[in-house]
């Protein structure tokens, strides 16, 4: 226990010394991001409150997070594109670029009307993925806003849906598995066509009679280090004074689940989860990722 705790200190003190603020401000899209890519079809509405994506045969789009962020509690409301969404993808992930990026993914696999959508799961370590967990979700995600949730700690990765984890990757680096930890990531999201594989493998092609297709996001917040640069990194011992005199701030940084979030998040596993890379030994021949078997 002792050498775990010291080693998750120094992760700790490692971001510090990278000129890290450690930031818990409710979001503002104007503020905290910038549409990247859609000639247009991305909107900042209600004076930063909401944005939303759009896709037609043309084109999708796009945004990202100015700040960069290494470590956090990342919180989004989405409202998935209603109807027949067959063919698309609403992709919201963090991300670090490079051939050895680090990535932490949500994607919504759109479907026909009627048909439940698919939420893909995956984590990203030293450019290696493969650790795909697919669920379909309780209720409808195309009625309402549902906040989706990532909290990313030296520790473990938890995916969470409404407050309720669904998957949880732990840090098992002395076991020889890599972990997210040294890159800093940007929040990215994107609406685009992907009927080649997302909706039963590509069978059901996107139906261009439907577009523009849309979804809508609002309620960002990032309860996160945010990682500065040049001048407007801030001290080691000034960041460390505001995360210590924060209750809120620090809970994350060490937050795991107790006995009553592993119950719920075995649940949603035994009703909701319909891939599971762990139990796919045919994609594994020579044995399970060695995560799967810890």
């Amino acid at each position: 226990m002792g050498s775990h705790y010291l080693s998750t200190v120094s992760l700790i003190v490692t971001a510090l010394s990278l000129g890290i603020l450690v930031a818990a401000v409710a979001g503002n899209f104007n503020r905290d991001f910038d549409v990247t890519w859609g000639d247009g079809r991305a909107k900042i509405l209600n004076n930063g409150g909401l944005l939303t994506l759009s896709l037609d045969k043309a084109s999708g789009s796009g945004f990202q997070s100015k700040n960069e962020y290494l470590f956090g509690q990342i919180d989004m409301q989405i409202k998935l594109v209603a109807g027949n969404s067959a063919g698309t993808v609403t992709a919201y992930y963090l991300s670090s670029q490079g051939a050895t990026h680090d990535e932490i993914d949500f994607e919504f696999l759109g479907n026909l009307s009627g048909d439940p959508y698919i939420l893909h799961t995956n984590v990203f370590s030293q450019g290696k993925g493969n650790r795909e967990q697919q669920f379909y979700l309780w209720f409808d995600p195309t009625a309402d806003f549902h906040t989706y949730s990532i909290l990313w700690n030296p520790q473990r990765i938890i995916f969470s849906v409404d407050g309720t984890p669904i998957r949880e990757f732990k840090n098992l680096e002395s076991r020889g598995v890599s972990f997210p930890k040294n890159q800093p990531m940007r929040i990215y999201s994107s609406l685009w066509n992907a009927d080649d594989w997302a909706t039963r493998g590509g069978l059901v092609k996107t139906d261009w009679s439907h577009a523009p297709f849309t979804a809508s996001y609002r309620n960002f917040n990032a309860n996160a280090c945010v990682v500065s640069s040049g001048s407007n990194s801030c001290s080691t011992a000034r960041t460390a004074t505001s995360a210590n005199n924060n209750n809120n701030n620090k809970a994350w940084l060490s937050q795991e689940l107790d006995s009553t979030s592993l119950e719920r998040m075995r649940w949603v596993q035994k009703k909701y989860m319909i891939y599971n890379y762990c139990a796919d030994a045919k994609r594994f021949p020579q044995g399970l990722p060695t995560e799967c078997t810890i």
